[in-house]
């Protein structure tokens, strides 16, 4: 026997986060970014390099771009300097002259460059939209949630904040307040060593592999000296016991693009590739860090593609476009730089940067229209400029 039933229609809402997701609602505190205003050029318009040029040019000392090296190389060719999140905003700040800081990078950066230069600079980020997901996975009431957590279990008090660059103004300001410090990838152990100067434990934000992969591998700590604190689970899903015996809590927070490579991959590629140098960055998962010859920070993978000899062959865990960049400036070389993983892996909200967000802003702001202006508020910035200058006086 055949049942014919009549489907009838579901009322269902979408949830804010799914609306967020499809670009069709704004979260200003949220990561992931907000809708991008205006009419943006079509990419496959074959003016747009000419148009970025003319806008530049018509702008000319007023504006000033930063060039992230994730970015695609179609957005580097307009940059006036490129780097890692931290030199960029410390390029932005010794830019004065600049009204307008045209950030081609993500959200957390823009607001890092806003903490830094002076009230008289705008800060522009080409697409709102363009989020970290790693700083994504820490809020700032998640984190006073955890505060709260350490205190009940008596550890607050002898706990010392360290945040990764890639958090978000509030979580830089939180740590701040607390008495932390902010780190990059290249001065991490640095700064871990001040704040156990400071305090017995630290708890490290965002990123646990970075955080891991310092203690462990560069301060000679065990993986027993580490628990990871999961803010989707009552108390972190921890003990007071084990708060109170582990020295690194570290949040659970990684980075999507770092996070892919696997010991699979290292396997594979010395295979393929005999002799094969194996660098990867300290966001990676603490197994692949071990298994790598080389471990550093997007400057460090730079500097020892530039000093090694011609006839080496790299192979390098970190974002794909950075890697396509180097493999074709040192090819030149008689070096063979290759991706790590065999699998695609660009970082899809820094892609968000394209050349018509790029044209769509320079071409507003030559028409004196002031576009998607990341500001952070005078308290936040007073504390996460206070963390950020803890870390300028690392020694």
């Amino acid at each position: 026997m055949r049942v014919v039933t009549t489907a009838q229609p579901l009322d269902v809402q979408p949830t804010p986060l799914a609306l967020l997701l499809l670009g069709r609602e704004a979260d200003p505190k949220s990561e992931r970014g907000v809708e991008c205003p205006g009419d943006l050029p079509s990419p496959s318009d074959p003016d747009l390099v000419a148009r970025a040029r003319a806008a530049k040019e018509k702008l000319g000392d007023k504006v000033f771009i930063l060039g992230h090296h994730y970015q695609r190389d179609e957005v580097i060719e307009f940059a006036d300097v490129t780097g890692d999140s931290f030199k960029l905003a410390k390029d932005a700040a010794a830019k004065p002259e600049a009204e307008y800081i045209v950030f081609c990078g993500v959200h957390f950066m823009a607001e890092s460059a806003d903490i830094l230069t002076s009230d008289d600079q705008k800060v522009v980020l080409p697409d709102l939209a363009a989020g970290c997901s790693m700083a994504d996975m820490a809020t700032a009431e998640q984190v006073a949630e955890c505060w709260d957590v350490l205190t009940e279990a008596g550890v607050a008090a002898s706990t010392v904040p360290v945040s990764y660059m890639n958090s978000s103004a509030d979580i830089k300001a939180f740590t701040g307040k607390h008495g932390g410090t902010i780190c990059t990838s290249s001065n991490a152990k640095k700064a871990l060593e001040w704040a156990f100067e400071q305090g017995e434990k630290v708890l490290f934000l965002p990123d646990q592999h970075l955080g891991r992969n310092t203690a462990v591998r560069d301060m000679g700590m065990s993986l027993d000296d580490c628990v990871l604190y999961n803010p989707h689970k009552p108390n972190g899903g921890l003990t007071a016991e084990q708060l109170r015996n582990a020295k690194m809590i570290l949040w659970r927070g990684h980075c999507s693009v770092h996070g892919r490579f696997s010991v699979d991959s290292v396997n594979d590629v010395r295979a393929r590739i005999p002799g094969v140098n194996v660098l990867v960055h300290p966001e990676c998962k603490h197994e692949v860090v071990a298994a790598a010859d080389y471990v550093g920070s997007t400057e460090y993978i730079i500097k020892a593609l530039e000093a090694a000899p011609a006839g080496s062959k790299w192979a390098i865990g970190t974002e794909l476009n950075l890697v396509r960049r180097l493999a074709n400036r040192f090819a030149a070389e008689d070096k063979e730089v290759v991706f790590l993983d065999k699998t695609v892996c660009f970082c899809s909200t820094m892609n968000r940067i394209d050349l018509p967000h790029l044209v769509w802003t320079l071409e507003s702001l030559a028409e004196g229209n002031l576009v998607n202006q990341i500001q952070v508020d005078k308290e936040t910035e007073s504390f996460a400029k206070l963390a950020l200058e803890r870390m300028l006086a690392l020694p």
